[in-house]
């Protein structure tokens, strides 16, 4: 297949829409099933890059959400504890496979904004992922192939109208890219770099030490970033992002979103969200959204007399600032890439209130020195990469 033509572009007064490769070469994809859009495959492929390299960097398998060409969650495949299999809502689907368990990770970060999400899977779906993915509101999947059971169960996916992507594992663009703006064609190198554990070996803080742990995670914070609308600011714990800022025009501003991403996935950890019952046959869209109103300023929204018994069978208790703030001390070992230098120290400051304690960021600002003393007032250890990852 040479081009597959679209239904329109990024809105539906944009025609005509294809896609194609410039060379005349064949696609390096097949559409199992649906019909996928021009933002669906702009995800799909941002997306398939960033779970490959993700598999590269670690021999894991990986997974991603996207949402408007950036992650909402990306991670890889590490088993799941009982506390995460439930806040995941996966807990009844039993012991999850590597894969599967790096797509109940990706898109169970941040489910608010994954909702509707499109997903990129580094290995062959097979059928655990494939019964996460039927129940989720998604727009499709990309992924290098699929067990023939699997395939099954997600054309039954809207329908039979689900987005079902084959690509090419072997499949390598020309080093050379193009795009247009306003008529104006742009070129540029692909960014081939590779992020691996050289890549944070100038740690330049008092604490030199990186754990094998850290690592990896500093490692899926870089590469989930190389993929991320900039600015962009990356907290990742245990295998997988928990807190992503894309898009801002502000540094510290994509530190405080992430960060605030960051905090709420731990929070939905505390005993008091843990312990929320909520009425039967809540629609699972419903549930992640009264959870987030209970951990933010605006509780009230869910607690309040005429509405708390539509969502709860027992009204439950404010969660206070105080004991938010408690509980998310309990937080550490987080590690926070970002995908250019920290300007200041305020966004070291920031880090801090969610347990960071490895960073990996390029360095260069004038004030470098301000923010290596605020890392080391906190004890954290922090490598300059010396490269910018910027995405747009």
């Amino acid at each position: 297949m040479k081009e597959l033509e679209l239904k329109y572009g990024c809105n539906p007064n944009q025609k005509p829409s294809k896609i194609y490769v410039a060379d005349g070469s064949d696609l390096p994809i097949q559409v199992l099933c649906g019909k996928p859009g021009y933002i669906n495959f702009l995800d799909a492929f941002n997306g398939w890059q960033l779970v490959r390299e993700l598999k590269q960097a670690t021999g894991l398998p990986a997974a991603t959400s996207f949402k408007h060409v950036s992650p909402a969650g990306a991670a890889v495949g590490l088993p799941l504890s009982d506390t995460l299999a439930r806040i995941y809502w996966v807990d009844d689907l039993g012991e999850l496979s590597p894969l599967a368990s790096a797509y109940a990770r990706a898109r169970g970060a941040d489910r608010m904004s994954s909702f509707g999400d499109f997903i990129s899977l580094s290995d062959v779906c097979d059928v655990d992922t494939a019964r996460l993915i039927k129940r989720e509101v998604s727009d499709g999947v990309i992924a290098p192939g699929y067990e023939p059971e699997a395939l099954e169960i997600l054309k039954q996916k809207k329908n039979g109208n689900y987005n079902v992507i084959q690509i090419d594992p072997d499949y390598v663009p020309a080093p050379i890219e193009h795009k247009e703006v306003f008529g104006i064609s742009f070129e540029q190198g692909r960014n081939e770099l590779k992020i691996d554990e050289d890549f944070f070996s100038d740690v330049v803080t008092e604490n030199k030490t990186l754990t094998e742990q850290a690592k990896i995670d500093i490692a899926i914070s870089m590469i989930t970033l190389k993929y991320t609308q900039s600015n962009s600011v990356c907290f990742v714990k245990d295998g997988q992002a928990i807190g992503i800022g894309a898009g801002q025009q502000s540094r510290i501003h994509c530190t405080r979103l992430a960060g605030s991403k960051a905090d709420n996935w731990f929070l939905r950890q505390s005993p008091k969200v843990m312990g929320l019952q909520f009425v039967d046959g809540i629609r699972r869209a419903d549930r992640d959204n009264a959870i987030d109103l209970y951990i933010g300023e605006d509780y009230m929204d869910v607690l309040g007399d005429d509405i708390w018994a539509t969502i709860f069978k027992v009204k439950p208790e404010v969660f206070t600032k105080e004991e938010k703030r408690a509980w998310l001390d309990q937080m550490t070992d987080v590690a926070l890439g970002s995908d250019a230098f920290f300007p200041f120290g305020d966004n070291i400051e920031r880090a801090h209130k969610s347990g960071v304690k490895y960073i990996a960021q390029p360095g260069g600002s004038v004030r470098d020195d301000n923010v290596i003393d605020t890392c080391n007032k906190y004890n954290m250890a922090m490598a300059f990469t010396g490269i910018r990852l910027f995405h747009h």
